[in-house]
């Protein structure tokens, strides 16, 4: 039987993705998460969001709260494991906190809903904190089972927008900050009228240049992002 994909030591969770790195969650979010994390709230979370909004990167940031407050998470991508949902659940109700990530790969095989249903139950009576995400309510999941719909329902719902221009040209600037990578506003710019609107695909290719720079020895100008994307961007 193979193990389930998980991310058990702090080491293993990306650096930038850190609850206090996120741009642009509603009002009170990100306090509430904290404290769902760290053990301040018995409420559960219901993240909500389209492709692209950030949840995986709550999902790892919650798991990486939870660690340096000393408690035991786990993260589940559900997408890895469909079919095999009731064996990877299986004893997880013992943990401090486990992260279900992306029920939308899951949603209508109904063995699968029905041990995410058993595990719901079995982290209730053993007050273990979990955290759902999908890229719909509930009930526009396509869910067959009425239960677990129900169960769903009764979450903390958190929904996540999709980023402005603003918005996403503040991501560009903080993963700069962060790396110490020198990156003027044209630059930003630029990259926000030369690429997709996808969160994940700016940071991938922000990541990228980085590298790109350090190897040129080069600040990241228009004229270096020209030259560089002739070449070819990083697939994303």
């Amino acid at each position: 039987m193979s193990a389930v994909p998980q991310l058990p030591l702090a080491l293993h969770y990306p650096q930038d993705e850190r609850l206090e790195t996120f741009i642009g969650a509603p009002d009170g979010a990100l306090a509430q998460l904290r404290a769902i994390a760290v053990g301040a709230s018995p409420d559960w979370v219901y993240l909500e969001g389209a492709a692209g909004t950030g949840k995986t990167h709550q999902a790892l940031a919650m798991c990486s709260n939870a660690e340096q407050a000393g408690r035991t998470p786990t993260y589940v991508p559900l997408s890895a494991v469909v079919g095999r949902v009731r064996a990877v659940l299986e004893g997880l109700e013992q943990r401090d906190l486990v992260v279900l990530d992306g029920l939308d790969g899951v949603a209508g095989g109904r063995d699968d809903e029905v041990a995410l249903f058993d595990f719901h139950n079995r982290a209730r009576a053993a007050g273990t904190a979990v955290m759902y995400t999908a890229q719909a309510a509930p009930a526009e999941l396509g869910l067959v089972l009425p239960d677990l719909r129900s169960r769903l329902g009764q979450c903390v719902r958190v929904v996540l927008q999709a980023l402005d221009e603003e918005g996403r040209a503040a991501v560009l600037r903080d993963r700069a900050l962060r790396r110490g990578l020198s990156i003027d506003e044209a630059s930003i710019e630029w990259l926000l009228s030369h690429s997709g609107r996808e969160l994940g695909g700016l940071i991938t290719l922000m990541d990228w240049l980085d590298r790109e720079s350090l190897a040129a020895k080069r600040r990241i100008t228009v004229p270096f992002l020209r030259q560089v994307l002739e070449d070819g961007r990083p697939r994303y």
